[in-house]
C-alpha cells in the first residue's frame, strides 16, 4: 500500500520506505502496484494487477499483502507466467489463519519466523529466512556523545495497548517514570523522522512487546486485560523492526527477549534485555546510573545494525538468493 493502512490521512506507508526506496538502489527498473483504491473492489485490484504485470512483464514480481487482497486464482496465473515473491512478516501469530493458505501459489516466500520454516516445507514449499531491519538515513549520526543533549531519561514509542499500558503503569509504581508517544498515548502519533530523534535523544529506549502477557499479574489485572489475553491471536514473541530502528538511530535498547534476538545483536553488549517488570526497573536504573556501559552498549549495537541491518541489505541478500 502507497498510504499507511491504506489511508492517505495517516501518511506514506512503510511499504513505501523500507521496501520500494531500496529496490530502486538495487534493481534497474522497479514499478510498484499500490493497491489501495482498489481496497473496497477486490476484483477489479486483481483485473488491474494482471494488465500491470502483461505490460511490464516483470522478472519479478515482490508482494506484501496486507490481507485478502490477492487470491488464488490471481497468484497462479502469475506464477505460471512470471517469478513471484512474498513477504510474510507475521507467521508467529499468522501462519495458520493466513501465510499457509497463500504459500504455495508463490515461487518463492520469505518468513521472519523461524519456527515456521518447518510447517511451510510440510506444505510442499521452501521457505526463505528473512527478518525485519531498519531504514537507513543521511540523518542519522549515532550516538549522542554528550550527556547534557538527552531530552528524556526513559522513552518508549509504539501504540498503547492492554498489555503496554500495563507494564508502564508497573515501572511508575516503581518510581521509573516513561515518555510514551504513539496512538493512544497523550503524546500521540510521531512521524518516522521525530521518531528516530527520539531514539536518540533518550539515555534508555524501551522495546515494549505487542504479544499478550503471561504474568498472571496482568491477565488477572482487570477484565480488559483478560479479554486481552483471552482471545488475542498476538500469543508468541517475534522480532519486530523496532529491534533494529532504535539501534541504527544512535539509541540505547532495553527489549524484552524474543528468541532469535541474540543471532542479530549480542545481549549485553549490543543490547540490553529484560524478562519482569521488576528486572526491568533494575536494569533502568543501572543503567541510568552508569553512562559508560550505556554509551558502549548504544555504539555496538549502532555499529551493528549500519552493518547488517538496514532493509537495503536485507533486500540484497534476499535478491541474491533469489537469482542466485
Amino acid at each position: 500500500m502507497q498510504w499507511d493502512y491504506g489511508d492517505e490521512r495517516r501518511g506514506l506507508s512503510n511499504d513505501k520506505a523500507w521496501f520500494l526506496d531500496n529496490f530502486v538502489q538495487l534493481a534497474e527498473y522497479v514499478e510498484p502496484f499500490w493497491y489501495d483504491a482498489y481496497l473496497n473492489d477486490l476484483p477489479a485490484l486483481r483485473k488491474a494487477l494482471l494488465e500491470k504485470a502483461e505490460t511490464f512483464n516483470p522478472d519479478l514480481i515482490f508482494f506484501l499483502p496486507y490481507t485478502d487482497q490477492f487470491d488464488a486464482e490471481t497468484l497462479e496465473r502469475l506464477k505460471s507466467k512470471y517469478t513471484t515473491c512474498v513477504w510474510f512478516g507475521d507467521d508467529t501469530w499468522r501462519f495458520e489463519s493466513y501465510s499457509s493458505k497463500l504459500a504455495r501459489y508463490f515461487t518463492h516466500v520469505c518468513t521472519t519466523d523461524p519456527f515456521s520454516l518447518d510447517k511451510y516445507r510440510k506444505l510442499g514449499v521452501e521457505p526463505i529466512l528473512t527478518q525485519w531491519a531498519a531504514q537507513h538515513s543521511p540523518a542519522l549520526k549515532g550516538p549522542l556523545a554528550e550527556e547534557g543533549r538527552y531530552s528524556y531519561d526513559v522513552s518508549f514509542v509504539g501504540a498503547r495497548n492492554e498489555v503496554r499500558a500495563w507494564f508502564i503503569s508497573r515501572l511508575s509504581k516503581a518510581g521509573i517514570k516513561v515518555e510514551c508517544f504513539g496512538a493512544g498515548w497523550s503524546n500521540g502519533r510521531v512521524t518516522c523522522e521525530r521518531m528516530s530523534e527520539i531514539f536518540r535523544a533518550s539515555r534508555i529506549n524501551l522495546n515494549l512487546s505487542n504479544s499478550v502477557s503471561w504474568d498472571i499479574r496482568f491477565i488477572f489485572g482487570g477484565l480488559r486485560n483478560f479479554l486481552r489475553w483471552l482471545v488475542s491471536a498476538k500469543t508468541s514473541e517475534q522480532i519486530k523492526g523496532r529491534n533494529f530502528e532504535i539501534p541504527l538511530a544512535g539509541g540505547f535498547q532495553l527489549t524484552n527477549y524474543v528468541i532469535g534476538l541474540e543471532k542479530y545483536l549480542e545481549i549485553g553488549k549490543e543490547v540490553a534485555v529484560f524478562t519482569t517488570p521488576e528486572d526491568c526497573v533494575r536494569q533502568v536504573e543501572y543503567y541510568l546510573s552508569d553512562k559508560a556501559a550505556r554509551s558502549l552498549i548504544a555504539a555496538a549495537g549502532y555499529e551493528r545494525a549500519v552493518k547488517e541491518h538496514t532493509y537495503l541489505h536485507r533486500l540484497e541478500i534476499l535478491l541474491g538468493k533469489i537469482w542466485a
